[in-house]
């Protein structure tokens, strides 16, 4: 059991190579996602000073590797249980196997569905549909001690349902993932360009810095740039178009703004 621990969100990994953070109340800690593997989830979560044995469970955004190479082995190792749409559950054991060769099962699932709201522990999560290649692809919110929390990536582009979601948080995690300009000259194949400009591949810098001028209600008190690509993005090159967004509102320019990062994990922010 937790005790006298604010409502906190932690990054542990975020970009193409795995995607994994912890959120956190008095009395409940989740991982979301676990796109590293198991000894690489363990290991982040000691330098943050939190211990697998106090997760209470694991929610999962959607099947690609980068969101669940770790989930098997995490899943079992700590006995978690695992919670995903019943799509994205289905997408999983197909596409990934064990070391036996064996389609990939974990012993607690718990299905959700878009839009249905659910808790685990005291924490309110409400899962909602997002616009990205997937099964059932899914973003959270996470309510808890009259704090809410927005989590999203891996969308194409922002459709009405997730503007409406992310109004009135209190703290929020969103993808800044490439630079148009850098994506269209970079080393990626024609084919895997076009799919991350699709509107079922990844948010832009440009889409965000949209999202974040005219639709963001602004009363968050932190918003994290999220998984930003390190082939087609620069940290600086995102943290300058969300700036230029936000400042353009100056009454909202109180937004602390931060960046996760695929190397190391980002120091946990409580509320």
């Amino acid at each position: 059991m937790l005790l006298d621990v604010a409502v906190s969100i932690t990054v542990l990994a975020s970009g193409s190579a795995g995607n994994c953070s912890v959120v956190s109340s008095s009395g409940t800690r989740l991982l979301i996602d676990a796109g590293l593997s198991c000894k690489g989830i363990c290991k982040r979560l000691a330098m943050r000073g939190l211990s697998p044995e106090s997760l209470n469970a694991i929610l999962v955004t959607h099947e690609h590797a980068d969101h669940v190479s770790g989930l098997f082995v995490m899943a079992r190792k700590y006995s978690l249980p695992v919670y995903m749409t019943e799509a994205t559950h289905r997408a999983w054991k197909r596409q990934y196997k064990d070391s036996n060769g064996e389609c990939v099962r974990a012993e607690k699932v718990e299905h959700f569905q878009s839009g249905h709201r659910f808790h685990i522990g005291d924490i309110e999560v409400t899962p909602f549909t997002i616009p990205h290649d997937a099964a059932d692809p899914v973003g959270f919110t996470f309510k808890t001690e009259g704090v809410k929390l927005g989590y999203v990536t891996d969308l194409g582009y922002m459709p009405p349902n997730v503007k409406a979601q992310l109004r009135e948080c209190d703290g929020m995690l969103v993808e800044s993932n490439h630079d148009i300009e850098m994506l269209r000259v970079g080393p990626y194949p024609w084919s895997v360009k076009q799919r991350v400009m699709s509107r079922v591949g990844h948010l832009s810098n440009d889409a965000l810095a949209e999202f974040l001028s005219s639709d963001y209600d602004g009363g968050a008190a932190f918003v994290i740039l999220a998984h930003l690509s390190e082939s087609n993005n620069h940290p600086e090159i995102a943290r300058t178009a969300a700036e230029k967004a936000l400042a353009e509102r100056l009454s909202l320019w109180q937004n602390r703004l931060l960046l996760a990062s695929q190397a190391e994990p980002l120091e946990t922010i409580t509320l």
